[in-house]
């Protein structure tokens, strides 16, 4: 997003203010500059649209900006603005709005939502598919780039699977959010800019810590990079190539169901969502083990259970509740 000239004093002071605001409150470094980000572009809008003041803010003026965003081109790549994009913008407001709440006497109703997503079909693997799958990353390799390929795709699965993270959060995991000592994963980039801690297994320990101290620095170029996820060229690897990782192994399995599958990154999330519902686990902890804001978020995995009879679950769910 370009950087915008608000071109009024008191709207500057609050875009800085906003983000002093998330600093305090321990808001990851990306969330304080994104979402201070976001509103300088509301506030330009305000600004440009006569009004000049917050005490002049009303519903209307968050709805009017809903319209504006949802029919405004895309100035990259053409065409409307996608969904996940003006949900970001809403998320932001939202939080915004909680910070406006502290300088006035009532927060002013927004009166507008998040997009609801369509349906889609969601897979969930079995706990044996979920097994072939570490397998196949535990074959000898014939050389140490493949050693080190294999090594990398055993931690995705734990960064995925183990600990059921979305594919943002996974892609932007970083050493230093990795605490081997009490076996605690910092979730820093987590949807709508929360933060959580996941547990990490034993096993989980073990394969990350062999790809980390053992295979990694054979992939990377350059020491000062700290993304766990690093490509062959030694860069930070993307959400489509882990996508692309996983698929390979899922391709490489001797099992014809498996193969067949549609499944992404996504789908080993909601996979372990599954397993530890089987197991017993309570669906609160589950809640927070996922970084869900509500219950009712998470209580579509006991839909899933009951879908498919407690394995190789298949259920449509809308998009925006598979998170």
């Amino acid at each position: 997003m370009k950087k915008i000239n608000l071109n009024n004093v008191h709207f500057e002071y609050l875009e800085t203010a906003f983000k002093e605001w998330l600093d305090i409150l321990g808001y990851s470094e990306m969330s304080v500059y994104n979402m201070p980000s976001i509103v300088r572009e509301f506030l330009h809008y305000l600004n440009t649209n006569g009004c000049k003041h917050i005490n002049g803010l009303e519903t209307k003026h968050f709805k009017n900006y809903y319209n504006y965003i949802s029919t405004r081109s895309n100035q990259t790549r053409g065409g409307a603005l996608s969904a996940n994009y003006i949900n970001k913008h809403i998320q932001a407001l939202e939080k915004f709005n909680e910070f406006l709440s502290h300088k006035r006497e009532q927060r002013v109703p927004m009166g507008i939502k998040q997009i609801k997503f369509t349906t889609k079909e969601i897979t969930v693997l079995t706990t044996e598919e979920i097994q072939q799958l570490f397998t196949i990353t535990n074959r000898e390799a014939n050389t140490e780039k493949e050693t080190a390929l294999r090594s990398r795709d055993r931690a995705m699965l734990v960064i995925f699977y183990s600990c059921g993270l979305r594919r943002n959060e996974g892609v932007h995991v970083e050493l230093n959010d990795i605490n081997f000592d009490t076996r605690i994963l910092h979730v820093r980039k987590g949807k709508k800019y929360k933060e959580r801690f996941v547990p990490l297994s034993k096993q989980g320990v073990k394969y990350l810590e062999d790809y980390i101290f053992n295979h990694r620095p054979y992939l990377l170029k350059q020491n000062t990079e700290s993304r766990l996820f690093i490509g062959y060229y030694g860069k930070p690897l993307g959400g489509g190539s882990l996508y692309r990782r996983l698929k390979i192994l899922q391709h490489s399995v001797e099992n014809p169901t498996l193969q067949q599958k549609e499944i992404n990154l996504h789908a080993l999330r909601h996979s372990i969502a599954t397993h530890l519902l089987q197991n017993g686990m309570e669906l609160q902890k589950i809640q927070r083990f996922l970084g869900h804001s509500s219950l009712e978020s998470t209580q579509i995995y006991t839909h899933l259970l009951e879908a498919g009879n407690n394995k190789d679950a298949h259920s449509p769910i809308s998009k925006s509740e598979a998170v």
